[in-house]
């Protein structure tokens, strides 16, 4: 015959969750954090278009002299709204940045090849202080067609790019 095992006293077996005061706990903690981290975020994106645009500018810019070095012969840098634009964008170095066999006299793309095109990035504007293509000489110098571009978010980030008369390009940061 056996003998009944008298019930198991213990601790009852309970759901596990969160509290009230805990789950307010938590949300105030994670509403602390994100508006600290957003501005940070916004802050760290507008700095890496920044330096994005400051890199294409810079790569066209030693592309073109580079290759005029090379195959000895003038090289122009201009932006183009397309790929089959006749005429250079004077202004908004925004757009697609295009390297060109020849002078592309006032802008002009009629009969000169196109070599190379720089997509932009779509993120901070980008200018020019002159109304020109800038061009690069057999020598590698852009006497003449020197300047500086300006990149500028709309956080109010800001670089500059100088080209020299010799060719030398130097950027630095700046404010709109």
């Amino acid at each position: 015959m056996r003998l009944a095992t008298p019930p198991r006293r213990g601790p009852r077996l309970t759901h596990a969750g969160l509290t009230l005061i805990e789950l307010i706990v938590a949300i105030a903690v994670a509403a602390i954090l994100f508006t600290w981290a957003i501005p940070s975020f916004q802050r760290f994106t507008a700095r890496n278009e920044v330096a994005a645009e400051v890199m294409r500018i810079r790569t066209a810019l030693a592309l073109a002299r580079n290759t005029a070095v090379t195959r000895r012969r003038v090289i122009a840098v201009c932006p183009i709204a397309s790929m089959s634009a006749t005429k250079c964008e004077k202004y908004d170095w925004s757009l697609p940045i295009a390297i060109i066999d020849g002078h592309a006299t006032a802008g002009d793309l009629t009969g000169v090849e196109v070599l190379k095109v720089l997509e932009p990035s779509g993120g901070p504007s980008v200018t020019f202080n002159r109304d020109y293509p800038v061009r690069f000489q057999s020598t590698g110098w852009s006497r003449g067609h020197n300047g500086t571009f300006g990149i500028c978010t709309l956080t109010g980030l800001a670089a500059n790019i100088v080209l020299s008369g010799q060719g030398n390009i130097t950027s630095k940061e700046s404010s709109c």
